[in-house]
């Protein structure tokens, strides 16, 4: 059964999430305040959180923001009013695997978390690789089953997204992808029109692993396509 940590102070919301939620097989704890939501979320393990931006005490995109922070890699998904795209855009690249405005559909809902549920089962980081548990590209480690990476044997600490990105591209070197093919297979989810958040993540990856961003060693721009990890190392 799975686990669904639902923070959002509207009651009405709350009792038809929980509804469909039950229907989907899932058990779920609810949390009316931003303070508690975080705290449980940290504490304790869950397979989604569902989260509202509007909330009393933490706001729901600084809730986002430490569960990234601390490591976490619970899935979750945005749920508010605020249906600007810039709004859109902030969640993602805060961490969010998806963002749902309100007023929304119910089969939307469904759909999208049976998305999330099954990206979570099946497209993780042993569905990129190729039997192999462990990549070495000089000085680049990285070990899928542990979801860590060194550079020089020092650990490098990435976001649950950057690793995902890291993953996919290093398991099949000279492979490009497209902006959307990775929206699609690392967010779960056809955010079309979203191709910016995937160059930040890009470039915060980079940032992290590169010698030199300008002259990228690694990750390489697959010109009018996207990117790809670096065939000739």
């Amino acid at each position: 059964m799975k686990k669904v940590l639902i923070i959002e102070d509207d009651p009405q919301i709350v009792e038809l999430l929980e509804i469909h939620l039950t229907d989907l097989s899932c058990r779920t704890t609810k949390a009316r305040s931003g303070t508690l939501g975080l705290d449980l979320a940290l504490n304790e393990t869950f397979d989604l959180v569902i989260l509202d931006l509007m909330l009393p005490g933490i706001n729901g995109m600084d809730i986002c923001r430490r569960i990234r922070h601390s490591n976490n890699p619970v899935p979750i998904m945005i749920l508010s009013a605020k249906s600007e795209e810039i709004d859109k855009v902030l969640g993602l690249e805060t961490g969010a695997d998806d963002y749902l405005s309100k007023p929304f559909s119910i089969r939307e809902f469904i759909a999208r978390v049976n998305v999330i549920f099954r990206r979570k089962e099946n497209l993780g980081a042993k569905a990129y690789r190729s039997g192999k548990s462990h990549l070495k590209f000089g000085p680049l480690e990285i070990d899928l089953d542990m979801r860590r990476v060194a550079l020089d044997h020092t650990r490098v600490e990435l976001s649950p997204k950057e690793f995902e990105l890291l993953s996919l591209l290093a398991s099949s070197p000279g492979k490009s992808y497209s902006r959307n093919q990775l929206l699609n297979l690392i967010w779960g989810y056809d955010f079309e029109g979203y191709e910016h958040t995937v160059n930040s993540h890009i470039n915060r990856l980079r940032g992290k692993i590169e010698t030199d961003i300008s002259r990228p060693q690694y990750i390489l721009t697959t010109w009018g396509v996207g990117y790809r990890f670096n065939e000739e190392l």
